[in-house]
């Protein structure tokens, strides 16, 4: 069986960056299925308000905050089955969502599917700084970027087509479709079970054909703060605060002050997933050659033009300008990973991956909130706020050093020559 899957398997397919790279596509189906039609679906079939979509939304970061739960499991099963285990909750928890349109059915197939999500990614993580080469990590992530932009792109296709929604007719218009297919309507169950469907077989599939594939540093399975590994914790907590001006406020921003509409808001996103799914490897490219110091410095210089921007910015295209340019800047992230991978102690890659995860929900929890007031009274306070912590993130940067390893994690903590390794 194995033999004839591997003769009709492309080869980028094959082998651990195959199996990363199939499962970051299957990923991307089922999420951003689930959070494409979730504010349509709590609202028209379980009369939400915002105090049970911001509760839902509250449970949803859960499972991210306590990612470092994950390495607990480690003693108990291997972390490539673990990631294959997360891969299917995350679809079943999709797959269960249009059942369960009651406020308790809600929060519990959103616990069950952020759970497989969060620990997917802990998982995904661990495994990738540990199966792919330094040299080859940030061409590798641009890959995993990429396949996650097209699983997006095709799950929302299928809602386009499939779901006969006024939003998403005027979608298909837009895109110069000169006649909307509205006989397509088959509603929220069947596309929230075909996105679930297609991540969960697509996991089975993972545990059947792709063996064991051995890291070459057995993990450490206890939670634990490396004083050595300062920086990229702070780098990790200032990249979570920055998602959150983008995912809560800048989306918000189009709607309230624009006039962005839901179509307008997708076909934004669709923009973003095929910029991505051109420019990723390019941006990997960078990283590889430049390094993750160049890398980070860039992007925190332009997230410091962007959100500046977006505190004055009075013009609905150069808005739109700025939304697409600010998603693209998420690519460079990938630079802390492999800032991360070069200076490990490979033993704690999977371990830190959880504990990392962690740190970066922290700010999940309490900028939305605090922000929120702020944004009632000045919006481009918020994001004048998000220029600064651009500016805390890009002193950070210029902290890492050139050639990052072991022993040389921070510009501050050179080693001299003959310099010994410390343990902490």
């Amino acid at each position: 069986m194995s033999r004839f899957i591997t003769r009709f398997l492309p080869r980028f397919l094959q082998g651990p960056e195959g199996m990363l790279i199939l499962m970051a596509f299957a990923m991307a189906i089922s999420l951003q299925g689930w959070f494409a039609l979730l504010n349509n679906f709590v609202v028209e079939r379980a009369n939400f308000t915002g105090k049970e979509i911001g509760f839902l939304q509250s449970i949803r970061e859960i499972p991210g905050f306590l990612s470092f739960a994950a390495v607990l499991l480690l003693p108990f099963i291997r972390e490539q089955n673990l990631a294959f285990l997360s891969l299917f909750l995350l679809g079943i928890g999709t797959a269960l969502t249009g059942y369960f349109p009651t406020e308790l059915g809600l929060y519990l197939t959103t616990l069950l599917m952020s759970t497989g999500f969060h620990y997917y990614e802990t998982m995904n993580q661990s495994l990738t700084l540990q199966m792919i080469e330094k040299k080859r990590a940030p061409i590798h992530l641009a890959t995993q970027l990429k396949a996650a932009s097209i699983g997006t792109f095709f799950i929302f296709i299928v809602i386009i087509a499939f779901f006969n929604d006024s939003a998403f007719v005027r979608i298909q218009e837009n895109l110069g479709i000169a006649e909307p297919l509205t006989g397509l309507n088959l509603g929220y169950v069947p596309i929230y079970v075909f996105a679930g469907a297609v991540t969960a077989v697509i996991a089975v599939f993972c545990k059947i054909y792709y063996p064991f594939y051995e890291a070459a540093e057995v993990q450490t399975k206890s939670l634990f703060l490396r004083r050595r590994y300062w920086l990229y914790y702070a780098l990790t907590f200032m990249g979570g605060a920055r998602r959150q001006i983008f995912m809560v406020f800048a989306g918000f921003l189009m709607v309230e002050k624009f006039g962005y509409d839901a179509t307008a808001i997708t076909l934004l996103f669709m923009v973003n997933l095929i910029a991505n799914i051109w420019i990723a490897p390019y941006i990997g490219r960078f990283i590889v050659k430049m390094g993750e110091r160049r890398a980070l410095i860039l992007e925190y210089v332009g997230l410091i033009c962007v959100f500046g921007s977006y505190a004055v910015v009075e013009d609905a295209s150069f808005a739109a300008f700025l939304y697409i340019v600010d998603h693209l800047f998420f690519a460079f992230s990938m630079a802390i990973k492999t800032y991360f991978q070069k200076i490990a102690d490979p033993k704690d890659i999977a371990s830190t991956a959880g504990v990392s995860f962690t740190i970066n929900h922290i700010a999940a929890v309490g900028i939305p909130a605090a922000f929120g007031y702020l944004y009632l009274e000045d919006e481009g306070l918020v994001f004048l706020l998000g220029a600064g912590m651009a500016v805390i993130s890009l002193i950070l940067a210029l902290l890492v050093p050139r050639d990052p390893e072991a022993g040389n994690e921070t510009v501050l903590t050179r080693p001299g020559p003959g310099a010994v390794q410390p343990a902490e």
